[in-house]
């Protein structure tokens, strides 16, 4: 086989290796750069190994208050948008009820809608209510563009939700609260883990709609936004791969638990078959 025809045969692969090696350069970059040594303000060409700003990665009151701000805020809005999101998904995709249709293209319109419109309207309507700006209103700014994210989670969970199981739970007695809580929930775990850790990394990592409505308060990205004009210090490089190891464990998790999830109702569904075949008709 030539050359040629090894690279047809398995030109999704190397595509796919290209595009994965896209998307990580920059994450990888950042890692390096965070045992870089600069010899001024800027930290962008490399100077000599060291792991002093690992060792006091959070030494600088700024960063620490500005990423405790972003953690504390995506904590709260993760919370928000997931359990709204649930409950949005829930009634979507288990109801019929008038405007359903037009719920399920509502939904969508966040995410395709521009930030920067979604900041400067947001900023609008808070100054139309004479809400102060700060905390309160970015967190309503957050949870109001990651509620879109969460249902369209929970929902793909909810489609391949086997509904027999809640079924028999009913048959056998048990309470619309009690099947929730003993069967519904945790099968929609997985999802519900998925829209949790997604609408924490996007509040985490949004600048623009927080640029509009943060007032006097500075998350991670608006710091590390006006760092950049006087120099960003090697701590937030240090900090992004923290937070990003972080993310690749907890998504992990999530992955591995989901597949079990899976393998659990696949094995529910041979029993229930064999149960089936093993009844005499």
């Amino acid at each position: 086989m030539n050359l040629w025809s090894r690279i047809r045969e398995n030109a999704v692969l190397y595509i796919g290796i290209l595009v994965i090696f896209y998307m990580l350069a920059p994450i990888v970059v950042i890692a390096i750069f965070s045992f870089n040594d600069p010899t001024g303000k800027f930290n962008f060409e490399w100077a000599g190994f060291t792991t002093q700003y690992w060792a006091g990665a959070f030494d600088n009151e700024e960063i620490n208050r500005s990423l405790w701000l972003s953690i504390r805020l995506a904590f709260f809005t993760s919370l928000g948008a997931t359990i709204l999101g649930t409950l949005i998904a829930l009634a979507l995709v288990r109801y019929e009820f008038f405007g359903r249709k037009a719920a399920n293209l509502l939904i969508v319109i966040p995410i395709a809608t521009p930030e920067v419109v979604i900041g400067a309207a947001l900023l609008s309507l808070f100054v139309y209510a004479s809400a102060a700006l700060g905390f309160t209103t970015l967190l309503i700014a957050h949870i109001m563009f990651s509620i879109s994210f969460a249902v369209i989670v929970v929902r793909s969970r909810l489609i391949g939700f086997d509904r027999r199981l809640e079924e028999a739970a009913a048959d056998l007695g048990a309470a619309p609260l009690t099947t929730f809580f003993r069967i519904t929930l945790p099968l929609l775990a997985p999802g519900i883990a998925g829209a949790l850790m997604l609408t924490f990394a996007l509040s985490v990592d949004d600048f623009v709609i927080s640029n509009f409505n943060a007032g006097a308060e500075v998350t991670f990205p608006l710091y590390i936004f006006g760092a950049n004009q006087r120099g960003i210090p090697v701590q937030v490089n240090v900090i992004a791969t923290i937070l990003f190891a972080v993310t690749i464990i907890a998504m992990t998790f999530v992955i591995l638990q989901q597949r079990r999830a899976e393998k659990m109702v696949e094995k529910r569904a041979d029993d229930d078959k064999k149960a089936s075949v093993a009844i005499p008709i």
